[in-house]
């Protein structure tokens, strides 16, 4: 399961860096049936909220 998660968390700096699609939008591409699930996933793997991240970026 943390293969999984880090991958998840790899991908979605990729797309927050690199691309101006959507929270919501990267979520449902990672899989994610609802963005809140990704969010707090983010948050707990990276410390900050992907727009948070993306901002600091």
């Amino acid at each position: 399961m943390r293969f999984i998660h880090d991958k998840i968390i790899e991908i979605a700096n990729t797309e927050l860096v690199s691309t101006n699609n959507t929270i919501n939008e990267i979520a449902y591409n990672l899989g994610f049936q609802y963005p809140q699930h990704f969010t707090r996933l983010f948050k707990r793997e990276v410390g900050c909220t992907p727009n948070e991240y993306r901002v600091q970026i």
